[in-house]
């Protein structure tokens, strides 16, 4: 991953349908996600190649002018902390107005690049119009068009030229991620994993910056840990503010291979919970739901099963997800959830032969073919998976047009349960053959 790109400024600018084309660029084609895209603030973009991910600050706003205008700040200091670039959004079409100048204000003493990107310029006008921005002090503009795209190619060009390059791990030990929202337990899940059990080899700062990687080695399997729980406790930074526990997620779910999802029994499954679960199965990790504080809820003989039924039904279709339930208080089950952690960075990598998958899969796909659309019929003919790092398979048939999300759906589950990718998103491709 090259890098972070934060979009900032005031409500009404623009900056969420900027977000859309810049991300709809490149899903279209690679990027394609079965069902809907969860969380509408967080995407990847690419551009001559090098890639970003990108976060609309803007949808993560809520309330009314006063409030609006201290969660703006808040956000702006905190994608300056987090974000490796800054994109400024301002409207051509009302100018330059209070808030603006605030959010300014903030930039002017950043050390990182900052792109000023005047919106809504569609006409010869508005560009004269634009020139007004100057007055923000922060050196050039980026006149563009969110709605027809215009003006974008130019800044994109500066963009990545400011981006870091990919950074390559020096070693290539599995990466397990302990993420969550703040106060889940975090920091006393990874003390406890490693402080008395000292099999820690060696500590190495992380790639990722702001996070701590623990060399771990137990039941002779060899990881890191990567653990970003409560470095920089930010004392302006409200703990439940949803688009901190986003923003702190990110980079740390990037550079991981599998994510400890720890949640914290007494509060449930709740919608920053979530956005963190889609934010790691956007980005095709192994996923492993760990439900902590176990021992601090009244249950009786149903209640690991009901609290399953509910996680299920949030995370559906993808309930193919390891959930335990753990204490990391009493230690229960802290190690258990390291083994299927490292079950699930197997299957992830798990690579199928060819012959074996057709053996498998022709005969079921023989059984069940896809339904036929308008009188024509698919016929499926092969299979194969393709080298990338996580789960993708293609299947090469007559009318890859007609077979729709049901039967992928019926395809993906059977795979599921032949080669066992628990815990594990897949992708499945139709080709034409």
């Amino acid at each position: 991953m090259s890098g972070i790109v934060a979009i900032v400024g005031r409500p009404n600018v623009g900056k969420s349908t900027f977000f859309n084309r810049m991300i709809q660029r490149r899903e279209a084609i690679v990027d394609a996600i079965s069902g809907v895209t969860r969380d509408r603030h967080y995407g990847k973009s690419d551009w001559n190649g090098k890639k970003f991910s990108l976060i609309d600050t803007g949808g993560y706003v809520k309330g009314s002018e006063d409030v609006f205008e201290q969660q703006i700040d808040r956000q702006v200091e905190l994608a300056i902390d987090e974000a490796d670039a800054i994109l400024f959004m301002v409207d051509a079409e009302s100018g330059i107005t209070g808030m603006d100048e605030d959010v300014a204000r903030l930039l002017r003493k950043v050390e990182k690049p900052v792109f000023l990107v005047v919106n809504k310029v569609d006409n010869a006008k508005r560009l004269e119009d634009a020139v007004e921005f100057y007055n923000l002090g922060l050196g050039d503009y980026y006149p563009v068009s969110s709605i027809n795209g215009s003006g974008t190619g130019e800044l994109l060009d500066a963009l990545v030229e400011v981006l870091p390059e990919e950074e390559v791990p020096e070693e290539d030990l599995p990466r397990f991620a302990v993420v969550g929202r703040p106060n889940a337990g975090k920091s006393s899940f990874i003390n406890a994993l490693i402080g008395e059990e000292r099999y820690i080899v060696t500590d190495i700062a992380g790639t990722t910056r702001d996070s701590i990687d623990t060399r771990y080695n137990r039941f002779g399997f060899e990881f890191n840990l990567v653990d970003t729980a409560g470095i920089r406790r930010k004392a302006k930074v409200k703990e439940d503010l949803e688009f901190y526990s986003v923003m702190r997620s990110v980079r740390t779910i990037e550079h991981s291979d599998v994510c400890l999802l720890l949640v914290d029994a007494t509060r449930g499954f709740d919608g920053q919970v979530q956005n963190i679960f889609w934010l790691a199965h956007r980005n095709h990790k192994g996923i492993v739901i760990l439900v902590n504080k176990w021992d601090k809820v009244e249950k009786d003989t149903a209640s690991v099963k009901e609290y399953t039924k509910k996680i299920h039904e949030v995370i559906s279709p993808f309930v193919d997800v390891p959930i335990l339930f753990i204490s990391v208080l009493n230690k229960q089950r802290i190690f258990k959830a390291i083994e299927t952690a490292v079950a699930v960075y197997q299957a992830r990598s798990r690579k199928i032969p060819t012959r074996k998958l057709n053996d498998i899969m022709l005969p079921i796909i023989e059984r069940n073919p896809p339904p036929g659309y308008k009188g024509k019929y698919v016929k499926i003919k092969f299979c194969t998976q393709l080298p990338t790092p996580y789960p993708q398979f293609a299947f090469f048939c007559n009318l890859p047009q007609y077979v729709k999300e049901p039967y992928k759906r019926f395809l993906e589950n059977k795979l599921r349960k032949e080669f066992d990718f628990t815990g594990v998103p897949m992708d499945i491709f139709m080709r034409k053959k």
